[in-house]
């Protein structure tokens, strides 16, 4: 009887020491456990962040624009002043009015022309749009093939220690490859999957603030169309 209870409690001394043991293991340390590969794949998650933030807050100043923009343009090309409606352009950082200050700086001009100085500077304007976004869609398939390749040095590492080890075989030993193979490619999926769903939700932004573009320059023709 008193065997059994001595049992119980080292028992539970052991399972105590291993919820210690884990508590302590924090994001840090699991990461500094994944070797040298960890280093790139850092630096990668630091960029892909760097890229997502600083292009979702220039599409998103992009894509505001005053709802009485087009009003006051068609208002003042119609009264002839093209100076008050290049200003207005002028004054908004965005790329609808810089695509509209191109067209009524061609105004007097054969429509087709403008159209085609408008769409010039359309093009222009999604490409910065799309600066930095194929470093993001790189990061999101080259963080995972990192992560594998850090799961097969780990691999190696594992096996190699298991074959020099002779008779004295340690689980232990098989362990901290193991330990490395995993957390690499883990790390590397994480970025992957996180630089692809930020890839996404910019390329979505972008074709929204495209559609305004469109929308404006569609409404702009218009304006040149009706009489004065």
């Amino acid at each position: 009887m008193i065997s059994t209870l001595l049992q119980v409690v080292m028992e539970s001394d052991t399972a105590t020491v291993v919820q210690a043991e884990f508590e302590k293991l924090s994001v840090l340390n699991l990461l500094l456990k994944g070797g040298w590969i960890m280093i790139p794949l850092i630096i990668l998650a630091v960029i892909a962040a760097y890229i997502f933030i600083e292009r979702y807050k220039v599409i998103k100043r992009s894509s505001e624009i005053d709802a009485n923009f087009m009003n006051k343009i068609r208002d003042l090309v119609l009264n002839g002043n093209i100076e008050g409606a290049k200003s207005i352009c002028m004054s908004k950082d965005n790329p609808t009015a810089r695509m509209i200050e191109k067209g009524i700086s061609r105004i007097g001009n054969p429509l087709k022309d403008i159209s085609i100085s408008i769409e010039n500077v359309g093009n222009l304007e999604v490409f910065k749009l799309e600066k930095k976004l194929s470093s993001l869609a790189t990061i999101s398939g080259a963080a995972p093939m990192l992560g594998f390749l850090g799961t097969v040095t780990g691999m190696i590492q594992a096996f190699y220690k298991l074959s020099t080890a002779g008779n004295n075989v340690d689980p232990g030993l098989l362990a901290g490859g193991i330990y490395q193979a995993m957390i690499t490619t883990a790390t590397g999926l994480a970025i992957g999957i996180l630089a692809f769903v930020g890839y996404n939700i910019l390329t979505a932004m972008i074709k929204k603030v495209v559609f305004k573009m469109e929308a404006t320059t569609m409404e702009f023709i218009d304006v040149l169309h009706e009489p004065a």
